[in-house]
């Protein structure tokens, strides 16, 4: 099958790489020197699930429309990357693997010909090299939408890594909300998440940062989608009881993880010297919660401590962190 990945990041870069190996013709979109790379030496995946290096045809856009495209970019570029590579995806399943939770409706506006499929994927993967992908700790890809194209999409996945559809994306979507509030505090103090989580200070802005993301989404009326431990009885209950129980949820996300260092997506832009997609994330949590009038001072508080260690390049000690958000 002739498979298109536009934007082969962590995620992109993982899907593209094990779906070669499986023998389809992949073709990736990349900038720079990690396009340099792949050109030259391919995708060097390595891991958890095994090592294999890619030879796929690469540019900044696709050259031919291909039987199914995947889009990984960061939220912040996903319109953009589906209009510049436009033409060549009219009448093919488009599947938006993405954070926060405005992918599948930007999907759906830049190309409204393609049958769009949401997609979340719970797999942790590091991208802090050019042309090297490190999958840190295994996961499920979560797949939502229109009932044939998401069957499509899971047949051909299935096969490369586990891959489930659900007919609840959205409480999906809000279901890894939570889990990417490991997200900030890696990117505010360069700690990886496992560190983050076994300070417990840090360990405490991270819960009650959780929280908040879960009172905002009960706001909405959303019914959360179990992934990861996580559902919808378990986080009413992380935003019911005290912070000091709630603990246990960034500790069972920890476990989870292993103990390969996961420095989690968010840092990673900010050590290649990319923007965050920290809006998308916590950011999210800040704007429904002020659309709905529901409080989000911690998420509030991280979302703007990101920015400063974007613009500045200095990552805050623990002990500056508890500090600034009190």
């Amino acid at each position: 099958m002739r498979v298109a990945v536009i934007g082969a990041g962590a995620v992109g870069g993982t899907i593209a790489a094990l779906l070669d190996r499986a023998g389809h013709a992949v073709e990736v979109t990349a900038r720079g020197r990690h396009l340099e790379t792949i050109g030259a030496d391919g995708i060097r995946l390595n891991g958890a699930w095994g090592e294999h290096t890619a030879r796929v045809e690469a540019g900044e856009t696709l050259s031919q429309s291909p039987d199914i495209a995947f889009v990984s970019t960061k939220a912040r570029d996903a319109e953009a990357a589906l209009l510049t590579n436009a033409p060549f995806l009219p009448g093919i399943p488009v599947v938006v693997i993405q954070n926060g939770l405005e992918g599948p409706g930007a999907a759906g506006r830049a190309a409204p010909r393609s049958d769009v499929v949401g997609g979340l994927a719970l797999y942790a993967a590091s991208f802090l090299s050019p042309g090297e992908i490190t999958v840190t700790s295994p996961g499920a890809t979560y797949l939502g939408g229109e009932l044939l194209p998401t069957l499509y999409a899971l047949r051909l996945l299935a096969p490369v890594m586990p891959t489930v559809s659900t007919d609840n994306f959205v409480g999906a979507q809000w279901t890894k909300l939570v889990v990417n509030h490991i997200n900030a505090l890696p990117a505010i103090t360069g700690l990886s998440a496992q560190e983050v989580i076994s300070h417990r200070g840090l360990r405490l802005v991270m819960t009650e940062s959780m929280r908040e993301a879960v009172r905002v989404g009960i706001a909405r009326g959303i019914t959360f989608e179990t992934m990861q431990g996580l559902g919808n009885t378990r986080l009413r209950l992380l935003a019911a009881l005290p912070a000091g129980l709630g603990q246990l949820v960034p500790r069972l996300m920890s476990r989870r993880m292993g103990r390969r260092p996961n420095p989690g997506s968010t840092l990673q832009s900010i050590r290649r010297g990319q923007p965050t997609e920290i809006d998308y994330l916590n950011g999210a949590v800040v704007a429904a919660g002020r659309e709905l009038g529901v409080p989000t001072p911690v998420d509030e508080a991280l979302v703007a401590l990101v920015h400063e260690v974007e613009d500045s390049g200095d990552f805050l000690s623990p002990e500056q962190v508890l500090q600034r958000i009190g």
